[in-house]
């Protein structure tokens, strides 16, 4: 039986009743080197088609990754479903593959001699043929979550120029891009982390040192989703076609950080803390030693960065004297090391090699809202 009908109505009308191939799990021990292997996608140059039997998805605010843009996929095996959970992570069945393809839109100029990339912050959507055209997109990088036995394993592929399969890259890549927007051309190094690094901030507690999907919580998947032939409510849409159990309760739902009016800007900025930089600040995470504590459920106090001074002082804080200094983000070391790219600065550590406009504006909006002082 087929698991997800709305999407493969969709794929469906190419026009041909091929079916895509077998997902295959392969053994921890002995992974593909191609990501066709998995059979989880499929690009021919032209146009980039995902498994018929994998579930797209998108988040309420998703991490900054050089303005990227990401197609989401989780594929489980057949009667598997994932186990819903209010606040954490879902809990997926062994055999699990969640997959994260990062792309750009090319400019108008594009060619092959001056291959720029449009800075477009807009989410991905495949065309009602159910396929993404790579004349107008350009692959970068798929990383894939692999659920084993004995926990999660993390693997990045990298796309070749012919747009035609992708690489495993266990020691991570480095792509020069040209991204252009209405202000003009940004050249950066864009940066494709190796395994360990992924395992980094998949380890959202520091101790047991365990990859998790960090994304797939409720808060970030409560939200309609283009599937095509319909449009549904994500989790709804899960449970109904038995892709997840034991659902109840209301349901969270954190806010879409970049639009205003659907939310108050103290929710769309913690929103982007929690997804940007809680895998690390929490209070079990990698940065659990700084006292630094930005994820959702975190009171809005001084472990939050309210007029904390830094655990240690150097050149990160460029010499402002607290994380956050109400009313005055000019004086905040928080926007300070959003500000900047250099490795000894920058936060995230990981991710990134430019500066997220939008996601600065909104953060010094938000301080510059807050009462009190220090």
């Amino acid at each position: 039986m087929l698991r997800y009908p709305g999407l493969v109505i969709v794929l469906l009308l190419v026009g041909c009743t091929q079916q895509s191939p077998p997902v295959v799990v392969h053994d921890a021990n002995k992974i593909p080197e191609q990501l066709s292997a998995w059979g989880l996608q499929h690009a021919d140059g032209d146009y980039f088609t995902i498994n018929e039997q994998s579930l797209p998805y998108a988040l309420n605010t998703p991490l900054f990754s050089d303005y990227a843009q990401k197609l989401r996929t989780v594929w489980m095996p057949a009667g598997e479903a994932a186990v819903y959970d209010a606040n954490q992570e879902f809990e997926f069945p062994v055999g699990t593959i969640i997959s994260k393809t990062f792309l750009y839109p090319k400019a108008a100029a594009w060619s092959d001699t001056n291959p720029v990339l449009l800075r477009a912050p807009r989410e991905v959507q495949l065309d009602r043929k159910g396929r993404l055209d790579l004349n107008e997109n350009l692959l970068v990088e798929t990383r894939l979550l692999v659920r084993y036995e004995s926990g999660w394993r993390a693997l990045p592929y990298v796309w070749n120029a012919d747009q035609t399969e992708a690489w495993l890259e266990v020691a991570g890549d480095i792509r020069n891009l040209h991204l252009l927007d209405e202000s003009g051309q940004t050249d950066f190094v864009y940066v494709v982390p190796d395994a360990n690094q992924c395992a980094a901030c998949h380890a959202p507690n520091h101790t047991d040192a365990d990859i998790r999907p960090i994304g797939l919580k409720a808060r970030h998947l409560n939200r309609h989703y283009d599937y095509g032939a319909t449009q549904a409510n994500q989790i709804e849409h899960w449970q109904q076609h038995g892709v997840l159990v034991d659902v109840s309760g209301d349901l969270p739902a954190s806010a879409h950080w970049i639009t205003p009016g659907d939310a108050t800007i103290s929710e769309r900025a913690r929103a982007y803390l929690d997804i940007n930089c809680a895998h690390c600040h929490n209070s079990q995470g990698a940065a659990d030693t700084s006292g630094l504590h930005l994820d959702m459920a975190a009171p809005l106090d001084r472990n939050f960065g309210i007029c904390k001074s830094p655990t240690a002082v150097g050149q990160g804080s460029g010499d402002r004297m607290v994380d956050i200094y109400p009313g005055k983000p000019e004086e905040s070391i928080l926007m300070f090391r959003m500000e900047h790219t250099e490795p000894a600065i920058a936060m995230p550590e990981l991710g990134r090699s430019t500066v997220h406009a939008e996601g600065v504006q909104l953060l010094a909006n938000w301080i510059a809202s807050l009462e009190g002082d220090c």
